[in-house]
């Protein structure tokens, strides 16, 4: 009897710790918007230590997206998101930009990274 009252309350609490783990480890996803000749949002701020998913969906045409500071390069095809894992390893402000030539007004297709300590 005392066993079967033991797993009883240790099951609930067990739900409970799982629970807590499942929503720390829950990754934040930033949706960015990639059309001629901007990403909205063209900010994105973060934690020093912080990992977050950028999400990107080019709108209107095939567009790159590249952040130099942390080797990230990626095509983005029209409709078809694209995931990319950023995990802020040091503090400043860093840019990111459309590398694939989209016309006139391409070179303003940027933003900015802030990670913040």
């Amino acid at each position: 009897m005392q066993a079967k009252r033991r797993l009883l309350l240790a099951a609930p609490l067990s739900l409970v710790a799982f629970g807590a783990l499942r929503a720390a480890t829950r990754e934040r996803v930033i949706q960015i918007e990639a059309r001629k000749f901007r990403f909205a949002p063209n900010v994105v701020e973060m934690k020093m230590g912080e990992t977050v998913v950028l999400e990107l969906t080019a709108q209107d045409f095939p567009h790159g997206f590249s952040v130099p500071d942390f080797k990230i390069r990626e095509d983005l095809i029209m409709g078809k998101p694209v995931r990319v894992t950023l995990k802020a390893d040091k503090v400043g402000k860093f840019g990111f930009l459309c590398d694939n030539f989209c016309g006139s007004g391409h070179e303003e297709m940027a933003g900015t990274i802030i990670v913040k300590a």
